[in-house]
């Protein structure tokens, strides 16, 4: 039995009726409608993460709750409603940015730019996955003394930047690279690996990691062993049984932690080297990863922006680049990893900071916004930005899906918001 379609009067699925919910819907509505349902689900991660640390914001749940009946209920038909309600959520989405980052904080400390090891050491091995730093930090815990070695992976490579969590001498170094590679790259790991949060692929019978992989608080997967709870003795009991690493050393070593206070700490050098000329101009460029060709745009993008720029990235999109030396402007470094996808409340106030050194908006410093997109977070980001009427942002590799034509053409008109093209094109448009 389909679920009743009040559009159509029939059951979903029926004769006439092929989606629930929109069967005769405007699909402008439509569209915004599931724009926020998917910006929806980003505060829902973020703010997921708030409470296990003990905050949360009444204010972002009570609206959490008035959106999920305004979209997912037919109680409005309102195109300026829709609209004012999608830049809202970027609105709260900004909030619960701030409480997770102030959460973080005052738990491990303000990031500190750190350089770390991307080979194997010898040794029992751990492999952590996820965003969740609570899970990160009770395992190092637990692991102290054993003579277990643990990893970060994805998202988790910006723990190594906070002191109460890098003062772990087991805390070794990252594995692998951006979510989409997980498959491969856990095969291939001598060790156990525990998923805390997105992004998780299924197992399929080609996979033999089954036994070995751990799953935490809301992910799950078909064939491996759930954690209720942060006990993570079945992991260490694992990671023992497993033959020890062998002594590896990475191809190269990132480096992250340029949270928004580290960077602000060099605030008074960045606007003297740009007053100087030294530092022409600076692009943020990051977002979520993904498979689907086009991605290469983004290498081949941080490659070819000239020596006199400053690169900030955020999120796992930074894989396609972060490995890559490209050196210091005056002993800033040009590439400026500000951390996990929730730390793009980082490039936020470093924006905001520098308009106010320069006393200008954001709009006219010289920063170029060119962010790649795939799914809930960076949906919520995205109208988080333009929540704070940024311009000419740049997103690719193609346009969501969940995004009308003439809804995109009515962000491109307010907001200047277009896709990327090539990255000769883009950067010849923005340099000129």
């Amino acid at each position: 039995m389909g679920m009743f379609c009040y559009q159509c009067e029939q059951t979903a699925g029926g004769v006439g009726c092929t989606k629930v919910g929109v069967c005769g819907k405007n699909e402008d509505l439509a569209g915004l409608q599931d724009t926020l349902i998917f910006g929806l689900k980003g505060i829902a991660a973020y703010a997921h993460h708030a409470r296990e640390l003990g905050v949360r914001d009444e204010q972002i749940d009570a609206f959490m709750h008035d959106a999920l009946f305004f979209t997912l209920t037919n109680v409005n038909f309102n195109l300026e409603r829709h609209i004012e309600m999608v830049l809202k959520c970027g609105e709260m989405n900004l909030r619960v940015m701030e409480l997770l980052d102030k959460a973080h904080v005052a738990r491990y400390g303000s990031p500190e730019p750190t350089k770390v090891f991307t080979g194997l050491k010898k040794g029992h091995a751990i492999l952590i996955t996820g965003h969740d730093l609570l899970d990160l930090e009770e395992l190092l815990k637990q692991t102290e003394g054993t003579g277990i070695n643990v990893y970060t992976h994805g998202e988790m490579l910006p723990a190594h930047a906070y002191p109460e969590l890098k003062k772990y001498p087991h805390l070794v170094g990252n594995y692998g690279t951006a979510w989409q590679n997980q498959r491969k790259e856990f095969e291939e790991f001598p060790g156990a690996i525990v998923v805390t949060t997105n992004c998780v692929m299924p197992l399929t019978d080609k996979n033999t990691y089954g036994d070995r992989i751990f799953t935490r608080t809301i992910t799950g997967l078909e064939g491996a062993t759930h954690l209720p709870t942060r006990d993570f003795s079945a992991v260490i009991a694992k990671a023992k049984s497993l033959r020890p690493a062998e002594e590896k050393e990475g191809e190269y070593t990132l480096t992250t932690g340029f949270h928004h206070n580290a960077v602000l700490g060099l605030a008074d050098k960045i606007v003297e080297a740009v007053k100087a000329g030294k530092i022409r101009r600076f692009f943020l460029v990051g977002g979520c990863d993904g498979a689907k060709p086009g991605r290469n745009y983004y290498t081949e993008l941080v490659q070819k922006i000239p020596k006199d720029c400053v690169i900030l990235t955020v999120a796992c999109g930074k894989y396609r680049f972060n490995h890559l030396d490209l050196g210091d402007i005056d002993g800033i470094p040009r590439l400026l990893d500000l951390g996990q996808c929730n730390n793009a409340y980082s490039g936020i106030q470093i924006a905001l900071a520098l308009a106010k050194a320069f006393n200008c908006g954001v709009n006219d410093l010289p920063l170029s916004l060119i962010l790649s997109w795939y799914e809930q977070k960076a949906v919520a980001i995205l109208l988080t930005l333009l929540y704070l009427g940024v311009k000419n942002i740049r997103i690719g590799p193609s346009a969501p899906a969940f995004l009308t034509p003439n809804v995109l053409k009515l962000l491109n008109e307010k907001y200047g918001l277009s896709l990327i093209t090539t990255p000769d094109e883009d950067l010849k448009a923005i340099l000129g």
